[in-house]
């Protein structure tokens, strides 16, 4: 029989109705992008020797020689670092310029891998750029808040098939953060403590939906998940803003986060999926009631109406299913040095 959960942190209610979706192994093959594509593709702009199709190089890992890691501009960005940040209020219409950042870090040369499958030394210099890029987008005074995601498969929204990640910096506050932080400042002042420890705290004790423990992170399904295998990478360490990581954390997400991945990968089939950073709005210090994470979001099921209309989900597999059939998924023994 279905029932409601409600997310503590979000304040969503979703309908959890096991009865109507496909258990796992009952997903359809979805063939692996690598097994049909070259390691190098002569029209892609990310390419090693294409570099002129792309937009404005920003950074790159190594600093000289053949590079492992680019940041560019995005070529079609949604906002632009040029001009200054203006408000117009003209009764009931509100706009503003569309100021900000939007920029593309190209995780790998080879065409053909994917962030699942990146050796784990990439993926540890790919979490220290994001940080690099987040603390620099960070000191733009125009700036209120730093969106850090990943977008893999067409059903995520992806354009282009060689590895990438993308970074857009706002110059408002986005209202799905707002809302975050507002009840998490509720929580704190009912309770004095972080809605988000107190979650961590209760998911450690018992352990139905953890999935993946490192020193430092840990991630699980929500109680409550939005959808099949929905899920979520805490640090251990309270730390509001995601630019407060330190150099062993990265390299703990880093392992963390490529075994979820990998996971995800080998036991759902290569899903389309969505992964971001939530954090703080980058005018706010420190504080006592936020708790930044990591959330990634496979692409298995579809919004429809009832979801439309409603605002409410519906998950057609149990968060314990989801994270007992994680927690089951082998991985084959992977070479880690980046070669």
């Amino acid at each position: 029989m279905s029932h409601l959960r409600q997310n503590i942190i979000t304040r969503d209610w979703v309908i959890i109705a096991s009865d109507r979706g496909a258990r796992p192994y009952d997903l359809p093959p979805k063939p692996r992008p690598e097994q049909a594509i070259n390691t190098y593709e002569p029209s892609c702009p990310f390419c090693p020797g294409n570099e002129a199709m792309a937009a404005d190089e920003l950074a790159r890992t190594p600093g000289q020689g053949p590079w492992r890691l680019r940041v560019i501009q995005n070529k079609y960005p949604a906002l632009v670092p040029e001009g200054d940040r203006v408000r117009r209020v003209d009764g009931i219409y509100r706009t503003m310029t569309g100021v900000g950042r939007h920029e593309v870090i190209v995780e790998h040369p080879r065409h053909d891998l994917m962030t699942a499958t990146l050796p784990l030394a990439d993926l540890e210099s790919l979490i220290m750029t994001y940080r690099g890029r987040y603390l620099e987008a960070h000191k733009d005074p125009r700036i209120e808040s730093v969106v850090i995601f990943k977008n893999h498969g067409e059903r995520a929204g992806t354009s282009l098939l060689h590895p990438h990640s993308q970074l857009a910096a706002t110059p408002v506050v986005p209202n799905q953060i707002r809302i975050r932080v507002e009840e998490a400042i509720r929580y704190f002042d009912d309770t004095g403590e972080c809605v988000f420890c107190r979650t961590l705290r209760e998911e450690l004790k018992d352990r139905e939906r953890i999935v993946t423990e490192t020193d430092h992170f840990v991630g699980f399904v929500p109680y409550a998940a939005l959808s099949p295998y929905h899920f979520w990478i805490f640090p251990r360490r309270h730390m509001s803003s995601f630019d407060a990581i330190n150099d062993t954390e990265v390299r703990d997400l880093a392992r963390n986060l490529h075994e979820v991945l990998a996971k995800m990968y080998q036991g759902l089939n290569n899903p389309d999926y969505n992964y971001s950073i939530r954090s703080m709005p980058t005018r706010s210090g420190p504080t006592d009631y936020f708790h930044w994470y990591l959330t990634i979001v496979p692409r298995i099921t579809r919004t429809a109406g009832f979801e439309l209309g409603s605002g409410m989900f519906i998950n057609s597999t149990s968060p314990e299913e989801s994270a007992a059939f994680l927690r089951g998924v082998s991985l084959p023994e992977q070479d880690s040095s980046g070669a």
